[in-house]
């Protein structure tokens, strides 16, 4: 019942402060600003890719406001479109899960997801151009204790083929879990993972901050340009340059540290590339 990754929303004290970087580096748009009531928040809205970022800044008491005092900045929700709303909100109350609806999108806490850290915003499907130097985002990463049990229940909740899931380890960053694939020919899934190094970047994080979002990808063909903006403008990244032989120009995958997108760490990869841990690596090496 869900297609794609088509936003991420990101709790932030300052609105402004936190677009600088998605503009400048990746050139996102301004689509608007309006507010969040049952969220306590305002919110800033920017195209991105076939998709948006969207700034959530506390309003007064609520949720947004509750975020950030502890958080501080951060990758809020991950967001979700859905070819027919009406469809997913009663098979969510079919199963006793009754999101706030507001703007037009479903949004869930993260006790409504199952108690794993997942917020999610769902929208309806949109046809968008691609706007700035990305294509769309395709991956929200959840952190979880038991990344089996978190995905099975993903997929019951939201209508998924759990057969269209997955499994995925790393020894160089540390995790196993499953990419929840949406559909088995798109890259677009939630990666829900355990972190198994303590020791490390992202052991460290989840030991201070639990179950909860943690980062977010996109594709892109610009990525040598995105590194030489982000190298000029001084700002933290890190470029994992191409396998020997791939014959790219420019890096294979480059990450934004969350202080250069004002809260949310972003990696970027070449596109197609991603299929090569995603279950067709013969994909990532012919691009279809």
């Amino acid at each position: 019942m869900l297609t794609r990754i088509d936003r991420v929303q990101l709790a932030v004290p300052d609105r402004e402060a936190a677009a600088r970087g998605w503009v400048s580096l990746l050139g996102a748009e301004h689509a608007g600003d309006d507010s969040i009531a049952g969220l306590g928040a305002k919110r800033s809205r920017y195209r991105l890719g076939d998709g948006f970022v969207e700034l959530l800044e506390p309003d007064g008491a609520g949720e947004v406001g509750d975020a950030v005092s502890v958080r501080g900045a951060h990758l809020f929700a991950a967001g979700a479109a859905t070819p027919d709303l009406a469809a997913l909100r009663a098979h969510l109350h079919d199963r006793g899960v009754r999101p706030h609806e507001e703007a037009g999108q479903l949004h869930l806490d993260a006790e409504q997801t199952g108690g794993h850290g997942l917020r999610i915003v769902v929208s309806s499907e949109e046809a968008l151009e691609p706007i700035g130097a990305v294509d769309g985002l395709y991956e929200v990463t959840n952190l979880v204790q038991d990344a089996k049990a978190t995905s099975t229940a993903c997929a019951d909740l939201f209508g998924l083929a759990a057969s269209a899931f997955v499994p995925i380890d790393s020894s160089h960053f540390g995790y196993d879990g499953f990419l929840t694939l949406f559909h088995p020919d798109r890259l677009h899934r939630f990666e829900v993972i355990t972190p198994r190094v303590p020791e490390n970047t992202m052991g460290r994080f989840f030991t201070r901050s639990g179950e909860c979002l943690y980062m977010a990808f996109a594709e892109s063909v610009e990525l040598a340009s995105i590194e030489e903006r982000a190298a000029g403008e001084k700002v933290g990244f890190t470029a994992v340059p191409p396998a020997k032989g791939a014959g790219s120009d420019g890096p294979d995958t480059i990450f934004l540290h969350p202080k250069t997108l004002g809260g949310m760490m972003l990696g970027i990869s070449r596109r197609h590339h991603a299929w090569t841990w995603s279950g067709s690596p013969e994909r990532a090496r012919t691009g279809r």
